[in-house]
């Protein structure tokens, strides 16, 4: 496969990564465009990327841990998440979250993972293990579930409540979510994009993003319609099949960046 056709195959999921690495859509793709930038730039860096998703995510990792060190006594980020963001990022060292998000939401083995950090596999299972400990610290908050599929819902309530939050509702479509936010205020929203009675689960965010700004996951077998660039996009995306760890690392990441609203 050329080069060009393998970084386009692998973008969306580099974006993925550098949004919910950095809680912020415009700061992640920033650090994607300097990433394909120094590659264009850069002979041997360009030749690597033809190894495929290991070396892209290993170049970024190296520009944007460098310029860590230089955006952290900078200025106050300008979003109200992203400034909850920069506040707990003091708290988590860069590299749990980039060990907790290579192994779990972007699903790479720990040998791959520690090929792109530039570390042991040992050391990327405890900084995964103690990026969890961190983020899980934060105050347990209301989860409604938006998923027509009985059993990924139970599924997920099952995660939900094993990380010591609450499900204040599930829904199968639209109509069902706009009637549980009626009566009740989430912290978080776990989202299915495509619902039983052919409605939307982007629709149904939207109505309830209109009561309020709270922390969503889209959970879908279809991501490819998230990460188009052509709107904003999910920070926080989990393909299905899913696995347990990347649900509950999506969760604790979307806490973390996005401020948790107390159970109604």
């Amino acid at each position: 496969m050329p080069l060009g056709d393998q970084i386009t195959a692998n973008l969306p999921y580099l974006r993925r990564y550098a949004r919910a690495l950095t809680g912020s859509q415009s700061s992640g793709d920033a650090f994607v465009r300097a990433t394909l930038e120094a590659a264009l730039a850069d002979d041997e860096l360009r030749a690597s990327l033809a190894g495929g998703r290991v070396p892209l995510f290993r170049a970024f990792t190296t520009l944007w841990s460098s310029a860590c060190l230089e955006v952290a006594g900078g200025p106050e980020p300008a979003g109200v998440h992203e400034a909850a963001a920069q506040e707990r990022l003091s708290h988590v060292t860069p590299p749990n979250r980039q060990a907790l998000l290579l192994t779990t939401i972007e699903e790479f083995s720990l040998e791959e993972a520690a090929e792109i950090m530039g570390v042991s596999p040992d050391e990327v299972a405890e900084l995964a293990s103690e990026a969890i400990r961190e983020i899980e610290r934060d105050s347990a908050t209301g989860v409604l579930i938006i998923e027509d599929e009985p059993l990924i819902s139970m599924q997920l309530e099952d995660i939900v409540r094993s990380l010591g939050h609450e499900v204040v509702g599930t829904a199968a479509t639209r109509t069902q979510a706009q009637q549980v936010i009626a009566e009740q205020r989430p912290g978080l929203v776990l989202a299915d994009i495509q619902l039983a009675d052919g409605s939307s689960g982007l629709d149904a965010v939207d109505d309830i993003l209109a009561v309020g700004d709270l922390p969503v996951i889209f959970i879908t077998a279809f991501p490819e319609r998230l990460l188009t660039g052509d709107r904003p996009e999910p920070t926080y995306l989990v393909t299905k099949p899913f696995q347990e760890a990347s649900v509950r690392a999506a969760i604790s990441q979307a806490l973390f960046f996005g401020s948790s609203r107390p159970v109604s």
